[in-house]
């Protein structure tokens, strides 16, 4: 899958984004050529949520598909792609659910673009379901990681003994539908990281208007001493709790990427301001694109270690956002 000797451009989450991505692209020397995007040096590695929110989904999906079928691009499972599967997918007898992703009016919010820009075009839609199976849920490169919201070495250790190059299938993402499972608990850890749950019963409601009682966690902190310590989420957690220390029993919890660790790649966070490493060996290049924000990229050659310089760019422009 991959040569050594090749550089790699890793893209964040488009989110329908189109117009922007081919900007993007064009700004990172891809040129459009034979029917892909292509550059004569360098290859494409999208970090998955290509689907959902955004204005353009069918046209980036052409991109990104077009870019891997054509050798120019690798691509890894998002936890929409995820939803979009669990959402068409029957759920086994006995599971007590109708779908893998139960057809809620939440989730029905979450995939309502995608679904309406591919209302005149279900033959696409269901070509497009099928390859989302041949997307990996991660890739280990060896001197590079990647994976869209969490690495966590156990679970994907566990998960290769079944699928050894990460890419699941139908019987895996049904047994997804009964929480708690292995299947639900590498789906929940690879594509949407990992969580805590608020004390004292609180819930917070974010900007997006979902209201939950648990919040992100960074999983990557070396001595953290209170909730404040490790929340990664747009949403600020109120001041009361930020300070609220966390106990002996969930700092053992608390799953840790150390500094020495190969290059880690991920998108997911909705990021905001100006890209940067988070550490010397760890990058989230998910910086809110469809919310107006950026849509980043980072230039990886032969390093071990993160160059702030490598990031690249564009701004999301207004015409992108409408319909």
């Amino acid at each position: 899958m991959f040569d050594p000797a090749r550089s790699y451009d890793l893209i964040g989450d488009v989110h329908g984004c189109a117009h922007t991505l081919a900007r993007l692209l064009d700004t990172l020397g891809y040129r459009r050529q034979a029917g892909s995007w292509r550059h004569p040096r360098r290859m494409a590695l999208f970090l998955g949520d290509i689907i959902d929110r955004g204005p353009r989904i069918r046209e980036a999906l052409h991109i990104v598909h077009g870019m891997v079928e054509a050798g120019q691009a690798l691509c890894i499972m998002g936890n929409h792609e995820f939803n979009a599967l669990g959402w068409s997918t029957p759920a086994l007898p006995g599971s007590g659910r109708h779908y893998v992703r139960e057809h809620t009016p939440r989730h029905a919010r979450l995939i309502k673009e995608s679904l309406q820009q591919f209302e005149a075009y279900p033959g696409e839609w269901r070509d497009f379901l099928g390859w989302f199976y041949q997307l990996p849920l991660f890739i280990d490169a060896g001197r590079f990681r990647v994976v869209h919201a969490c690495w966590d070495a156990g679970l994907i250790e566990s998960l290769r003994a079944l699928y050894a190059d990460g890419r699941v299938d139908e019987p895996f993402l049904q047994a997804a539908a009964v929480p708690g499972s292995f299947a639900d608990t590498v789906f929940n850890r690879l594509l949407r990281g990992t969580d805590m749950r608020l004390p004292h019963g609180l819930t917070l409601t974010s900007d997006d208007g979902f209201t939950r009682a648990f919040f992100r966690t960074k999983f990557w902190e070396e001595n953290p001493q209170t909730y404040g310590d490790i929340v990664f989420q747009p949403d600020a957690l109120p001041e009361q709790v930020a300070q609220t220390p966390l106990s002996a029993a969930e700092k053992t919890e608390l799953l840790r990427y150390g500094p020495k660790e190969p290059l880690l790649f991920v998108g997911h966070y909705w990021r905001s301001g100006k890209p940067a490493p988070i550490r010397p060996n760890l990058a989230c290049l998910d910086y809110s694109a469809v919310l107006s924000g950026k849509l980043v990229a980072y230039r990886l050659d032969q390093e071990t270690r993160l160059d702030p310089r490598k990031f690249a760019w564009v701004e999301v422009e207004r015409p992108e956002l409408m319909q």
